[in-house]
């Protein structure tokens, strides 16, 4: 991996690192929010409020289990502040760069990279359909 000592500050480093951990402190609320919900007891007589019981319960679920990925990146991005190699793509070693950070602080690789690895994403959903 090509480190480029100027590329990020320990200022900046200090800034996605507070970024992160409020982040995750967000999410770790909003989960125990989201397990209040699911341990409260809802017993509905009507069949049809049950069902929607249901589907919310599920949605809320679906929720959760985002949240936890979530943390789980986010906790994989102070690791890498901790150890020198934040902000660099995984990929090609390159910096990811400032904006790309800023607007998704969890990012991993580069955008020539993402994008990449998108288009793999997308060519192999196609071949799926089209073996359909």
């Amino acid at each position: 991996m090509k480190k480029l000592d100027n590329y990020l500050t320990e200022e900046q480093l200090e800034y996605f690192r507070g970024r992160l951990l409020n982040w995750k402190a967000e999410l770790l609320k909003e989960s125990e929010e989201v397990r209040e919900l699911l341990e409260e007891k809802h017993i509905e007589p009507d069949p049809i409020d049950s069902a929607c019981n249901l589907a919310n319960q599920a949605f809320e679920l679906r929720t959760k289990d985002r949240a936890r990925k979530l943390i789980h990146k986010i906790d994989q991005a102070i690791e890498k502040i901790n150890n020198g190699t934040y902000g660099y793509c995984e990929e090609t070693g390159e910096p990811i760069g400032l904006k790309r950070l800023e607007a998704r602080p969890i990012a991993t690789l580069c955008i020539a990279a993402q994008e990449k690895h998108e288009k793999m994403e997308r060519d192999y959903r196609e071949d799926a359909i089209n073996a359909k």
